[in-house]
Formats: structure tokens, C-alpha cells, sequence
């Protein structure tokens, strides 16, 4: 997949990457409700219109935000589609440095897990050889960028306010 990211036109305000079985019902739901009371547009993967081929509207939805939230969870890396959308989010934002934000949050997993595949972080093993260290490469690098740890906030309901209040900034909204 080709990345051409525009800074124009932005549809969405934030692009969340996540892994559903993990988060989807709990800390992902917080998050979306937050942002959604502060008038934030957030793209979910929920929002896909039937007919839409999956990859193709999640690549038009990752060049129309602004911001990138990527939720690092225990299985995260298990998933050959989170691993591509992470792929493209950091394509992104190399191609349109100024005009895009990637947050990481490291949901009950140590940053130093991500930068070293550590065992117990499941990798996907789906994929050819050049697909994998692609994944690799963008697994360090996201690890590699400052974000949020709910090992070191708690309550949770503190870390999306955190989280929140961090994107309203990177908006430029009061």
C-alpha cells in the first residue's frame, strides 16, 4: 500500500489503532467517549461502510487525521492488521513530519517489550519475510516515541483524561 498523506482536508481529528479483543469493550470505549465530549472527530474501525474494503478505507482514514492514537496492548502484535495500520501511520507521518501526530499508549505493556519483541509480546508470524521486519521496524520506532503508560497513571479514568488534554494541545483546542 502507498501512503500519500496530505495535510489538507482532514476528515478525522484522530485515528485510533487498536486491538478489539483487548480493548475494544473497556479502555478503547473510555477513550472514544472522551474525545467525542470535547467535540473530537475520532475514526474507529466500527465506522467502516459495508461495501468498503476494509484496508483501503482504514489507509483513507489514516491520511484524513490529524493525530494517531495507537493502543499497545498484550496481543496488539499478534494482529497482521494492526501491524499494517501502524506501518502506515508511521509512513505517514515520515511523508507530512509537521502535520502529523502519532500518540502512543502502552496499555499494560513496557515500551522496552516493543522495541525487543519480547517473547511474551506475541509477533504475528503471518506475512512474508519483508512484511515482518517492516512490522519490526515500526514496532521499535513507535516504542521509540514519548507517550502514555496505564502502568504509570491510574486510575484509568486519570490516563484518558491525560490523554485527552495531550490531544486537545496537539489541536490547538482550548
Amino acid at each position: 500500500m502507498g501512503c500519500c498523506c496530505s495535510s489538507n482536508k482532514n476528515k478525522y481529528d484522530v485515528f485510533l489503532s487498536f486491538r478489539g479483543e483487548d480493548t475494544r469493550d473497556n479502555f478503547t470505549s473510555h477513550l472514544c467517549k472522551a474525545l467525542s465530549q470535547k467535540k473530537i472527530k475520532i475514526y474507529v474501525d466500527d465506522m467502516l461502510e459495508r461495501g468498503d474494503e476494509i484496508s483501503t478505507a482504514l489507509l483513507k482514514a489514516i491520511k484524513k487525521s490529524r493525530v494517531s492514537i495507537i493502543i499497545f496492548s498484550e496481543n496488539y502484535a499478534s494482529s497482521s492488521w494492526c501491524l499494517g495500520e501502524l506501518v502506515q501511520i508511521l509512513k505517514c507521518k515520515k511523508k507530512n513530519n509537521k502535520h502529523r501526530v502519532i500518540i502512543p499508549v502502552f496499555y499494560g505493556v513496557d515500551p522496552s517489550r516493543l522495541r525487543s519483541q519480547h517473547t511474551k509480546f506475541v509477533f504475528s508470524s503471518k506475512g512474508s519475510k519483508a512484511k515482518r521486519r517492516a512490522w519490526r521496524e515500526a514496532l521499535n520506532h513507535a516504542a521509540n516515541i514519548s507517550g502514555w503508560g496505564s502502568q504509570n497513571i491510574r486510575p484509568e479514568s486519570k490516563l484518558v483524561e491525560a490523554i485527552v488534554e495531550d490531544v486537545m494541545k496537539k489541536l490547538n483546542r482550548s
